[in-house]
């Protein structure tokens, strides 16, 4: 397929536009700026290593008349809505109202166009901490502004694609970690480790779905391939590893141990904090044979990568 895909430059998204190019789709990755133009050098490097693999449109973003232009014109068969505004997503003053208002701008006239140039579905990324998202606390309300703006989007989206006769589907994302991450959970711990230091789990009891973002790629790749042909609103919720925070944390420490030579040590503190759910989860169990997945080589991968760079601290536990 021909498909236009939004916020390329992210974790996630720099990995479903590798797995579509691998699996042969014609991929035109929307970015803000220069690949060289990003302040952060991780979202560089993953812009950078997208131009081998896809074709570069720079400078635009969702509803700018730029835009509307390429969907009229570029034939796309399939548009992934992937970008969001992000800004800082876990604050209390996130402003909603201007991020669904990114998210979704023009989003009528985009989505007509899109149709008049052939465009046969649109599947928007979702995330398990949206609005009615998931299996775990009810009710299963948004956990944060961010996750209310993307419950909205996906509201708006859902309206808007049947009445421009466009297939609509929503691919939900749990927990990825892997290669490329932000300097989050995962980089904290190889960070830390290799300091020699033990990283305290702060919330060990959250029980989560974390889920290796190479595999969710692939999930991500599938779901694309059927989505024009669906029959009505279709939605894929792909599961990892369901277990607490604690967990998660002892079986990523036990991979890298084998794998890094490092002592891998870990404290787990009292849970004071539950501010978020006890429980959120995705249902989808992902069928590693059947998308031809190996867990042993995405460890490996992991623990090579990881291996290759300094890393970085983010400064925060779980």
């Amino acid at each position: 397929m021909r498909i236009l895909f939004t916020g390329a430059s992210s974790f996630t998204g720099s990995w479903f536009v590798r797995a579509l190019a691998e699996a042969g789709h014609e991929v035109t990755a929307l970015f803000r700026r220069p690949p060289d133009g990003y302040p952060d050098a991780l979202r560089r490097e993953r812009a950078l290593q997208l131009q081998s693999v896809s074709r570069a449109l720079i400078g635009t973003s969702f509803g700018n008349e730029a835009f509307r232009a390429r969907l009229r014109d570029g034939r796309f068969e399939l548009l992934c809505h992937h970008g969001a505004e992000v800004g800082d997503y876990r604050s209390p003053a996130f402003d909603v109202v201007s991020a669904l208002a990114a998210n979704t701008r023009d989003v009528r006239a985009c989505l007509a166009a899109f149709a008049a140039g052939g465009g046969r579905a649109v599947l928007l990324t979702g995330s398990v901490f949206e609005r009615g998202e998931g299996l775990g606390d009810t009710p299963t309300s948004a956990v944060s502004l961010y996750g209310l703006s993307k419950s909205l989007t996906h509201d708006v989206f859902a309206f808007e694609a049947p009445r421009a006769g466009l297939a609509f589907g929503k691919f939900v994302i749990p927990n990825p970690f892997g290669p490329f991450e932000e300097a989050r959970f995962t980089a904290h711990l190889v960070t830390r480790w290799r300091a020699g230091e033990a990283v305290v789990v702060r919330t060990p009891d959250y029980v989560r779905d974390n889920i290796h973002v190479d595999l969710l790629a692939r999930a991500y790749v599938r779901f694309a391939e059927s989505l024009p042909d669906a029959a009505g609103p279709a939605r894929a919720r792909p599961s990892g590893y369901i277990e607490s925070q604690g967990a998660f944390a002892e079986r990523f420490a036990r991979e890298m141990r084998t794998r890094l030579g490092l002592a891998c040590a870990l404290e787990h503190a009292v849970q004071t904090d539950w501010s978020e759910p006890r429980v959120r989860v995705n249902t989808d169990a992902c069928d590693a044979s059947a998308l031809g997945w190996d867990e042993a080589r995405a460890w490996d991968a992991i623990a090579a990568y990881y291996a290759g760079r300094a890393g970085s601290d983010a400064g925060q536990s779980l």
